[in-house]
């Protein structure tokens, strides 16, 4: 049927709606129809880590600034990040780097301390 996702913990595709919940009829795993439409968006680092707002992590690779004649170096130790939705080519972290100021980073590129 059109518009009923998949279940998310066996995805089997024969799921329905009964009243306010959708069930799975092969896992019997029931859930709301709000928790489909509220699609929490996970952002990791290098090695698979999720990342929250408030975390600190250290730049894995030199980077090159874009406006800079200066790189940031590996091993950048970046306090309070911020996740964002997409910010600027695929960047997910909002930070502040002494000696840089505001910029973004990929999350690819980063590991959580």
């Amino acid at each position: 049927m059109a518009g009923i996702p998949n279940c998310p913990k066996c995805d089997s595709e024969y799921t329905y709606e009964d009243g306010n919940l959708i069930v799975c009829p092969m896992c019997g795993y029931e859930w709301s129809n709000e928790m489909e439409t509220e699609e929490e968006r996970v952002v990791r680092d290098s090695n698979g880590t999720i990342l929250h707002d408030g975390d600190s992590v250290t730049v894995i690779k030199d980077l090159k600034v874009k406006g800079s004649s200066s790189d940031l170096k590996r091993g950048t130790k970046v306090k309070s990040i911020r996740l964002v939705e997409d910010a600027d080519g695929g960047h997910d972290i909002d930070c502040k780097i002494d000696g840089f100021g505001g910029m973004y980073l990929k999350s690819e590129y980063v590991k959580k301390i």
